[in-house]
């Protein structure tokens, strides 16, 4: 059994003000996804499967493409506007991708077992991918059986500016119950607000990092039609994977267990955050956790 890796690496970071996935963050210069690559391999992780756009696919490539493809098997599919179901249109607009659910769907055809999935742009640290790993290798035969890394709120804030987060309700089973996306969420002192209410900050929240069965591309199929045919002529609606898996939980198809990781996740939202960033990288560096340089 052969355990796939998905990187999403499509997004355009507009708030940030450049591509986060290629920016260097670590001591010699390597970015958030070197380190994920690295854990994962740790982990166990078999192949990888980059999501990125048409337009850096050449710089993906030739950088993080080149250091990725020493270690693992590599392959990569551009998440573009055009791949949509026959009869339907895109806005002239529209310039932003579909979404996290379109971009895992895009990976349909080069995935045939068991997959994470995380963002090329967040650091979510090595106890998360071992537990993902053992999850989906001990879960491998169960289709309808997914997960989720649920990462405690107050750990995952900007000190620069709000978020939004998918605000998790987990079951008395470890199960996912629903996720509800909130916005402008933010740091007030020592407290947290949230649309003018406080949250406890010990809520779980999901940073998109999901293990998933191939059955999941039927259902991402299905619903992805259902949002054009709702929202192909609105520039701006996306087909996220929260959206999806929340459907999935309601119509009982399948269970996501939400498994607790003792990781601190970090990463960029504002400018700013960069900062915290280099600065988190360079401490782990320092405790050991890596090498000064990933790829010497």
């Amino acid at each position: 059994m052969t355990k796939t890796l998905v990187v999403l690496a499509a997004g355009i970071g507009s708030r940030y003000g450049g591509l986060k996935q290629m920016d260097p963050m670590g001591p010699s210069g390597e970015f958030i996804v070197d380190y994920s690559i690295f854990d994962a391999v740790l982990a166990g992780f078999d192949n990888i499967v980059f999501v990125i756009r048409r337009d850096i696919e050449n710089a993906f490539r030739s950088i993080i493409g080149a250091r990725t493809e020493k270690l693992l098997p590599t392959k990569y599919v551009c998440q573009e506007l055009s791949n949509i179901p026959k009869g339907f249109s895109i806005s002239p607009e529209r310039k932003k991708p579909w979404g996290t659910g379109h971009a895992v769907l895009t990976c349909a055809d080069m995935i045939d077992g068991p997959f994470a999935v995380i963002n090329a742009d967040d650091f979510y640290g090595r106890e998360s991918y071992a537990v993902l790993s053992r999850f989906l290798q001990e879960t491998s035969k169960n289709e309808s059986q997914y997960c989720m890394i649920g990462f405690i709120l107050r750990n995952t804030l900007s000190d620069y500016g709000s978020v939004a987060r998918g605000i998790c309700s987990v079951g008395p089973n470890g199960c996912l119950e629903s996720i509800a996306e909130r916005t402008k969420i933010e740091k007030k002192g020592d407290k947290i607000l949230c649309e003018e209410q406080f949250l406890s900050g010990e809520e779980f929240v999901s940073m998109n990092m999901w293990g998933f069965k191939p059955s999941i591309f039927r259902y991402l199929e299905d619903e992805f039609h259902h949002f054009l045919e709702i929202s192909s002529n609105d520039s701006r609606a996306e087909f996220f994977m929260p959206d999806m898996v929340n459907k999935l939980i309601t119509k009982r198809r399948v269970s996501v267990k939400v498994l607790k990781t003792g990781c601190s996740w970090f990463g960029i939202t504002n400018p700013k955050d960069k900062f915290g960033v280099v600065e988190s990288l360079r401490d782990l560096v320092q405790a050991g956790e890596y090498p000064r340089d990933l790829h010497a």
